[in-house]
């Protein structure tokens, strides 16, 4: 029987201990442990979130990034059309500057040779002259006898 109301105490005891266990120690236990996994919840939600957060970030970024590129890409197009067409209006600029030139080359080319022409037959009139004094023998008066110098030139 001593074993039996040992058995019995023993029982008692560990329910009181149990009970008590339960009643003040468990709560005290529980409750950090609680806070704990709602800490981490937290933590993965917000992780989860942030990771959400983040591949939306990245695709709008991609998104800023590829217009940026068009954008780049159409100001390069722009400024090589625009660099053509200044190209072309110098070239067109430059060819009617040549032409220009070359017009008014002619013409002074034209007026000098006329000057040189009258030029010319100016000595070849005095030289005719000259030439005929000696043939002659005598002076010629260029000042009296000038409409005739004057058609001598006209014929040369």
């Amino acid at each position: 029987m001593n074993i039996n109301l040992t058995l019995i105490v023993q029982m008692v005891v560990f329910a009181l201990l149990i009970w008590f266990v339960m009643k003040f120690v468990w709560p005290m236990i529980l409750g950090p442990m609680d806070e704990r996994t709602k800490k981490i919840a937290t933590g993965l939600a917000a992780a989860e979130k942030g990771q959400q957060d983040f591949a939306q970030a990245e695709a709008r970024a991609e998104s800023v990034i590829r217009e940026a590129r068009d954008r780049a890409n159409q100001i390069v197009d722009a400024a090589s059309k625009r660099a053509n067409e200044v190209i072309e209006a110098a070239k067109q600029s430059a060819i009617a500057e040549g032409d220009r030139l070359v017009a008014s080359a002619k013409q002074q080319i034209e007026l000098d040779a006329a000057k040189a022409r009258e030029e010319l037959r100016k000595q070849v009139a005095d030289l005719t002259v000259r030439s005929a004094a000696k043939v002659l023998g005598r002076e010629i008066d260029a000042a009296r006898h000038a409409d005739i110098l004057g058609q001598l030139a006209t014929e040369i």
